[in-house]
Parts: C-alpha cells; structure tokens; sequence
C-alpha cells in the first residue's frame, strides 16, 4: 500500500484515540504514536497517567506501531496551571482545557512532531476540519453530543490545517463499536472527565492547596445578610449546589449571582427565575478568530460553556480587544473566564473570554 504520508498521533490512552490510531491505519497513514506527559503524577493518587500509558502500550503494541512519551510538564505549568491560578485569584472560572489545546496539544506538541518531519498530526477530538478556498475551517463534529469544537475555539487556522480528527465524522456508539469488533483494549474504557490535575480529587481541596481562601459573609441580591461561605474561588457564577443556605426564605434554592472581591463577598439570588440571574449582554475579552476575521457588527449562535445550547446573538466591537455580546434571549450562569465560542451553523468561527 502506497502511504498517504506520516502522521504522529497524540494518545490519551481512551478510546478515541485508540480507534484514531487504527483508522490512520487502515486509510494508508504512516503512524506513530505519543502520549504527552503533561503532570507530575510521582506522588499523585489521583491522576490516570500511568494507567493510561499502559492502555497506550496495549492499543500499540496490537496493531503494530511504534509509541513514545513526551514529557511536557514544564510547558504545562508554565502555559496552563499558572494561568488556572491567576484566573482563580481574580474571582473567575477559567477553562484549563481550551488552554491546555491553544498551547500544549496544537504548539508545543505540534512543533514536536515537525521536528521529525512528519505531515500531520492526529488527535481524537470529535471535531473536523474543511478546507475551502485555501483557508481551513473548524467544523462541530458530527456527535452533537460529543462536539468538542468550544475546546478548539482558540487554535489558530495554521495549526488545524496540519491536523486530522479521524473520529470527527462518527458518533460515539459507532467508535465503541468499532474499538469492540477490533479487540481494542480500551473498547470499554469509561469517558475521562474533568482534569487530570484534578482527577477524582475534592476541587476545592486541591484549590486550598495552591491559594490562599478567606472565609467571607453571603449577602443575598437585596442586600440580606445570609451566612458565611469558605471563600469565593470555591464557587461559580450560577452554581447551585453547596452554598449552605438550604431551607432559608421562600424554600426556593439560591444561585450565586455575582462575587464581590473587594468586600469578599458572595452574592446570591433566590429562585431559578430571579431577574438578576440572568443577563441580556455581555462583554468578552481577548477575541480569537480561527479563519477570517468577521465584519462587525454580526449576528451568529454562541455557546457560553461546553453544554450551553446554541443561542443567536450579536456582536459588536467596543473597543480594543473587546466585544460586546447581545442575546437574543436573556441568558442565566454568563461567567467570567469562561470561553464565549462563536458559530456560524457548522463553523467554528473563534471564541472570547467572558470578561
């Protein structure tokens, strides 16, 4: 078989990639395969590493290809858990996984991989790539309920044009499938959820262990003070779950609606259908355009995190680095640090941060 050219695919040790590794394969690819060490796990109970690089050795070893290790650690720390903590320190929930993606698996690893020449690099995210008039777009992938396009909304178009998403045209079910009639190793291996830093770990504990937490007041939106809460970077905008104050009032649950750093202060509203939870517009940061950049003002569908529906909006520029998004419809947890993607139907246009 004459090979389409060599591939260094990135394994994860999941089954994605796994079944990413062995349709390279079968459609003519020259493949090798590497798994990115991207934590210092020595004395950690938590994180898979280890597992995972043994399911890398088994997928590899069954089909014949040659798997390596990168270690990546220092880059890690150094482009995506100090940028975690600082996100935290300022009050805000950051999205370590779009980092990890912008800097670590599409530059740090890609520039890896053209170090040996190679044509591309694979990865078994569900998302795909289309080239049109020379530009290469970002596409959802198929799966709806697995798109993973919100995690790539701030790679650059030079890095996807080198890049193949094997699994980006399948469902899920079809690549379970596929993994089983294939004797893959990893063909039952449950999703990986959350972040390997974290693992299944208390996420405030392992907070506590980097930032310092000062315990403040609960004030509810009308100015009632409620309670106390452990310290504002262990809650969210919209977060519902684990704020105390179970029972109070109308016996509605309360929803945190804004932190006040100055006065260390958490600010919550009672009732799903308080006004103040919820927001017509808002103003994002640092916009990322993957392919062209779009006349402004536009309208488009945004999504405000990873399982947020699509909703319509309109863009506008404000000002130097900044955008301001109106909703069509009033829209509840708007966060700051997290990513606000754009799309157009099936393109992946870019994303801002939620200022």
């Amino acid at each position: 078989m004459t090979k389409k050219g060599t591939v260094v695919l990135g394994m994860s040790g999941g089954v994605d990639s796994s079944v990413s590794l062995l349709l390279l394969l079968e459609q003519g690819y020259d493949v090798t395969a590497v798994f990115m060490k991207n934590w210092d796990d020595t004395d950690d109970d938590y994180c898979t590493q280890a597992d995972d690089y043994l399911d890398v050795q088994r997928v590899c070893s069954a089909l014949g290809v040659k798997y390596y290790t990168v270690n990546f650690e220092k880059e890690y720390r150094d482009r995506v858990f100090s940028y975690f903590l600082e996100e935290y320190k300022k009050g805000r929930t950051p999205n370590p996984d779009i980092m990890c993606n912008t800097e670590i698996k599409f530059k740090a690893f890609l520039e890896f991989a053209l170090k040996f020449n190679s044509d591309y690099i694979a990865m078994g995210h569900y998302a795909r790539t289309r080239i049109s008039n020379g530009r290469t777009y970002l596409l959802r992938g198929l799966d709806q309920n697995k798109d993973q396009s919100y995690f790539l909304s701030r790679v650059p178009e030079a890095a996807l044009s080198k890049t193949i998403f094997p699994v980006g045209e399948l469902e899920k079910s079809e690549v379970r499938r596929i993994a089983e009639e294939n004797g893959l190793a990893t063909a039952h291996k449950k999703d990986s959820t959350g972040i390997c830093f974290i693992g299944e770990r208390d996420f405030n504990k392992f907070l506590d262990q980097f930032l310092f937490t000062k315990e403040g007041d609960i004030y509810s939106y009308e100015g009632e003070l409620l309670g106390r809460h452990s310290g504002l970077m262990h809650y969210t905008i919209g977060q519902r779950k684990g704020i105390g104050l179970g029972g109070m009032g109308n016996g509605e649950p309360f929803f945190v609606q804004d932190k006040d750093l100055k006065n260390n202060r958490l600010i919550v509203a009672q009732g799903l259908k308080h006004p103040s939870l919820y927001k017509k517009n808002t103003i994002v940061e640092k916009p990322f355009w993957i392919t062209e950049t779009p006349n402004l003002p536009f309208e488009c569908s945004v999504k405000i995190r990873y399982r947020a529906k699509d909703e319509k909006a309109l863009v506008e520029e404000i000002g130097f680095d900044k955008l301001k998004v109106t909703f069509e419809n009033p829209l509840k947890g708007v966060t700051p640090g997290q990513a606000l993607v754009f799309y157009q139907d099936e393109i992946c246009l870019g994303s801002g941060i939620i200022e």
